[in-house]
């Protein structure tokens, strides 16, 4: 009896190689260094009781927003996340559904899309940041503050 002798056939591996990423060159824009004391910058009458200037960088803005007591800052909302530090005097803030008195030495963050609104308890002098820059108020487009308020 004759053995038949069956071969095994070896499973040819399959041998794979990581494919290659697609190399996406990305064009760094290269943003201006300044340097800038406030008293060199425009100081913005929006109303009555509102001031403002403005520095601008590539992907932020910080404003000195100066506000004499009782000025009100009326009710709305942007796409910009907010940051609000109170150097002088204190803002009182209705934000989220809460009331919140802002005073010197303190900050806020006001995330995209929150409606928020304040009134200066005291003369007040406070720094916004934004990011991105607030195009209403680059192009002065921002109505609900100018006018008699």
């Amino acid at each position: 009896m004759a053995k038949s002798k069956s071969k095994k056939r070896s499973a040819k591996k399959r041998v794979t190689t990581p494919k290659k990423k697609a190399i996406v060159k990305k064009t760094v824009v290269k943003g201006e260094l300044k340097y800038i004391a406030w008293d060199s910058v425009e100081l913005e009458d929006l109303n009555a009781l509102l001031q403002r200037q403005m520095i601008v960088g590539q992907d932020i803005m910080v404003a000195r927003v100066l506000l004499r007591k009782g000025c009100i800052v009326p009710e709305h909302s942007h796409h910009n996340e907010q940051v609000t530090y109170i150097l002088e005097g204190a803002l009182k803030f209705w934000v989220d559904g809460k009331m919140i008195v802002v005073k010197a030495g303190e900050v806020l963050t006001i995330p995209p899309h929150m409606p928020h609104k304040a009134e200066a308890l005291v003369d007040t002098v406070d720094l916004d940041i934004f990011t991105p820059p607030r195009e209403d108020w680059l192009n002065r487009t921002d109505q609900y503050l100018r006018g008699d308020k």
